[in-house]
């Protein structure tokens, strides 16, 4: 992924606090659940915390493959990649904040607690500028000129 698509994927996701992260379980179904991101700076790769006997440390183990979304309004971001349990103290104590703190009050020396780290392999998104009302527009624009909708920018990219 050039810099440029790197920095594009990342200014989506800036600032978004939640993405859903879909998993594989053991007997095949796919499970997507709420998941807190974590504040870093996007190089491809986001940063969840977990606990150890989650269903989702459980599904990565075994099937490491995942897909997060993220988004709102008029931008979405759909990341690709493979997820890897992470056991690092230091690394979970640089990002520790009071929103983990919350979920897990024993803090990140707590056993129970891992990161979970997407590498992304690809990323598409879907940004619509000026969010709902302009998205609206372009609906009400279509159907009236029987052309199709202007739903903004897309783009697929290899991470």
């Amino acid at each position: 992924m050039s810099d440029e698509q790197t920095a594009k994927v990342a200014e989506l996701i800036k600032g978004e606090r939640f993405g859903f992260l879909t998993t594989t379980a053991p007997d095949g179904t796919v499970t997507s659940r709420p998941m807190t991101l974590q504040e870093v700076e996007f190089d491809g790769d986001l940063w969840f915390f977990a606990e150890r006997d989650s269903s989702a440390v459980q599904h990565v183990t075994v099937s490491p493959q995942v897909n997060v979304g993220v988004g709102s309004g008029g931008t979405w971001v759909s990341l690709t990649g493979r997820a890897f349990v992470v056991e690092d103290r230091e690394r979970k104590r640089e990002l520790w904040n009071s929103a983990v703190e919350a979920w897990f009050p024993e803090g990140p020396d707590d056993d129970r607690v891992v990161l979970l780290k997407v590498d992304g392999d690809s990323a598409e998104y879907w940004d619509s500028p000026g969010g709902r009302l302009a998205t609206v527009f372009s609906f009400a624009k279509a159907k009236v000129t029987g052309q199709r909708i202007d739903a903004g920018e897309n783009e697929k990219v290899d991470l």
